[in-house]
């Protein structure tokens, strides 16, 4: 186990894996060195593209994407086809710096798609319903590092996340290539952002529901790589409060900051914020913004509890007496090389059942948790729960503190503490100092996480 680099520590991820150096490297030179494809599970019957749009109004199409946002692609989409945004719908939301292939539908009656500069649209016919996010079940990955500085160290990174999941006393030596790897499943940085890691700050605050702070901190706090003019905007409205020259001195590209301080010129004018002032301010944000904020929060609780499970060395692949459990979802729509933690199906483990729990463990059928706290949340018992208490407890917060207004509110859930996958790690034949990654990743877990492990670089190398 190694100390992590100091801004991953900021998001609660305060160690690494393995003790082995790093590769170092560069990632994303260019969007074909980061692939990514969609593991669907979309099972509902496609009929052919002229249909009956009446009985089958969903146009449903598999894009692949070279530098764009999903958000975005959407959004061009929907333009050229003259309709509103919110009937083009999607499985999973992507990053820009990549090549991507994901599953989308859209709300039309012709069976053709306009073209769209790199993206190439294959149709695959009308269903009742459209894609939805649970429709996604993971994706798989196939990510070039280049300009590695140490290529060599590869290996023993690999073994060690071998080692990790077989457990116990095992060693590096005591794995193969046929053994899956893992690592812990924290949050990756683009949770909290990747430049200005300050959403689960907002979040704490939030769930304090100390307003001001929320709205200050979101707005105010900086960060050495943002453009100098923006570092100025921000400490402008740090040190003056004075909402309405702040407008003018905020680059357009802030947006959320703007609508915030918009807010906040138009409740008080010159005037001192109340707490619902503060509070609308915040409100001003996008629904997804705010629950993102609460989220961050949860999020980095999560990476602190399982910092400090493996501080305290307690096993990730196998469950403890009092630890809870969740097991892995089953059906034909479920890629059967992908297991997907089900979070509604859970399983306090008292002494008389590690044996038989570990086994379903040790097949991937079940998966030791932590939570993501909210209101509906219980603590695990044993060693476990006391360190979701004591994380809890310096953080200053409760299961109830997530009872909030709106879009803030959380009932919680709890999610799996080991990123487990089938790993390959491969130096490139034509360029000795490039690495191809290839494995698969539920939902909702970060390609990042598995890279850090090997980079062990400051987290603005994985962005």
């Amino acid at each position: 186990m190694r100390e992590a680099a100091p801004r991953e520590r900021e998001m609660g991820m305060e160690w690494y894996v393995s003790d082995a150096d790093g590769t170092g490297g560069e990632l994303r030179f260019a969007e074909e060195d980061f692939v990514v494809r969609e593991r669907e599970r979309f099972d509902v019957d496609l009929h052919p593209a002229d249909a009956d749009t009446g009985a089958y109004p969903h146009l449903v199409f598999r894009a692949t994407l070279r530098g764009w946002d999903t958000n975005d692609f959407a959004s061009a989409l929907s333009r050229k086809l003259g309709m509103s945004r919110e009937r083009v719908s999607w499985a999973g939301t992507k990053d820009k710096r990549a090549v991507t292939t994901q599953l989308f539908s859209v709300r039309y009656e012709e069976r053709d798609l306009p073209e769209l500069g790199d993206a190439d649209i294959e149709v695959l016919g009308r269903a009742g319903r459209p894609v939805l996010f649970g429709d996604l079940a993971g994706n798989a990955f196939e990510i070039r590092v280049r300009s590695a500085d140490h290529p060599e160290n590869a290996a023993a990174i690999t073994d060690a996340l071998r080692a990790f999941v077989a457990g116990g006393d095992a060693g590096p030596e005591d794995v193969s290539a046929d053994d899956p790897a893992g690592v812990p499943n924290y949050f990756g940085h683009q949770r909290f952002g990747s430049y200005r890691p300050v959403t689960h700050r907002c979040g704490l605050a939030v769930v304090r529901q100390d307003w001001e702070d929320a709205v200050m901190t979101y707005v105010t706090q900086t960060a050495p790589e943002e453009p100098a003019d923006t570092r100025e905007a921000r400490e402008f409205v740090a040190e003056t409060r004075d909402w309405n020259a702040a407008l003018d001195r905020l680059p357009g590209k802030l947006r959320y900051e703007r609508a915030m301080l918009h807010t906040l010129a138009e409740r008080v004018g010159e005037g001192e914020p109340t707490d619902e002032d503060w509070r609308a301010a915040l409100e001003s944000l996008p629904s997804n913004l705010q629950t993102m904020l609460v989220n961050a929060a949860q999020s980095y609780a999560f990476n602190l509890m399982l910092s400090e499970r493996l501080e305290r060395g307690l096993p990730f692949a196998e469950a403890v007496a009092g630890d809870v459990v969740c097991f892995a979802e089953r059906g034909p729509e479920i890629p059967d090389d992908l297991a997907l933690p089900d979070a509604d199906r859970l399983q306090r483990v008292d002494e008389g059942r590690v044996d038989t729990v570990n086994r379903h463990c040790a097949r991937g059928r079940a998966f030791v948790t932590a939570p993501l706290v909210g209101t509906e949340t219980e603590l695990a018992d044993g060693e476990q729960g006391d360190i979701e208490r004591e994380v809890l407890d310096e953080l200053d917060l409760s299961p109830s503190d997530f009872d909030l207004p709106g879009a803030f509110e959380s009932t919680g859930t709890r999610r799996a503490m080991l990123l487990r996958t089938e790993l390959d790690a491969e130096r490139v034949d034509d360029d000795p100092e490039s690495l191809w990654f290839r494995f698969a990743l539920p939902k909702g877990s970060y390609a990042t996480v598995v890279l850090r492990e090997y980079l062990k670089d400051d987290p603005l190398a994985l962005t």
